[in-house]
């Protein structure tokens, strides 16, 4: 994990001709007390965070819970046109001492939260599957042709991520029992690529064979910053026909914010500073 950057994607989901609502995945490695402490790895952690209306970010290692209320400083302490910030954040889940926390920010304006749960992975015969159990959170949008769906986040463990991204299905099921939701947006740092999931694993990943699911980031894609690297971790994955249906043609793009950022690859890397994915796939909702 110390060599990979993971992915910042983004969704677009339209409001109106001229107005989109911006989705964003983004693992900020290692969101503990050194970035919150580094002002320059904030000041690019705000800037990532104001280019989406809802953003959920991965790997919050703050076990003094303030790392959402100091971005909720940033981002609302100077809000232009009344755009202002809220954030629903998950337990810290993990085995033994090492915890991490989902985290979602999104704008009030846009769209509210209209329910929330920990996912309990209590199954028969595959008890704690997860490394990190998927916060689930189901967000109303009146603005937006979708007008709510479901948000199912996941960073997986390398080594277990063939079983974790298989074991999102047994989610989605749960998910349905539970509410009457009909959309439902899979994304985050599934490890999806290289060898953690090789190629003879697919056949393995209900996700992936059932064609109901509808993957948006290829595997051919590169979500890595590592120029020694080209796999494709991150990944957006898409459930039901009013949503998959509403996806714009051919539009994804890629954003290198470290380019943009002017952030060498060293700086990158260093634990004291921003340790964060450098791009971005981007995809439409027609109207």
């Amino acid at each position: 994990m110390s060599q990979k950057l993971a992915l910042l994607l983004l969704l677009l989901l339209s409001i109106h001709s001229a107005l989109a609502l911006r989705i964003c995945s983004f693992n900020v490695r290692s969101f503990g007390d050194s970035k919150q402490e580094d002002q320059n790895a904030m000041d690019v952690i705000v800037k990532v965070i104001k280019r989406c209306d809802i953003i959920l970010l991965m790997e919050i290692k703050d076990s003094n819970n303030r790392i959402c209320p100091v971005l909720m400083e940033k981002l609302n302490g100077n809000s232009r046109r009344g755009i202002t910030y809220n954030y629903v954040i998950s337990s810290r889940l993990g085995r033994n001492i090492y915890k991490e926390q989902y985290a979602f920010l999104y704008k009030e304006k846009l769209v509210s939260v209209k329910k929330s749960y920990h996912y309990h992975d209590y199954q028969d015969g595959d008890v704690d599957v997860f490394s990190r159990e998927p916060f689930v959170v189901w967000f109303q949008s009146p603005h937006t042709a979708v007008k709510d769906f479901v948000i199912i986040p996941l960073h997986t463990t390398p080594e277990t991520s063939v079983k974790e991204i298989d074991e999102l299905v047994d989610v989605y099921v749960d998910v349905k029992h539970r509410w009457k939701a009909e959309n439902f947006i899979f994304m985050g740092d599934f490890n999806a690529g290289c060898s953690y999931v090789p190629k003879k694993a697919w056949k393995n990943i209900r996700l992936r064979t059932d064609p109901r699911f509808v993957w948006l980031i290829g595997d051919q894609e590169d979500t890595t910053v590592k120029r020694s690297t080209k796999c494709a971790y991150d990944r957006i994955v898409l459930r039901g026909q009013e949503i998959i249906s509403s996806v714009v043609p051919k539009s994804n793009s890629v954003f290198d914010f470290q380019k943009a950022y002017k952030l060498t690859e060293e700086e990158v890397r260093l634990p004291s500073c921003l340790s964060m994915p450098l791009s971005k796939d981007e995809l439409a909702w027609a109207t």
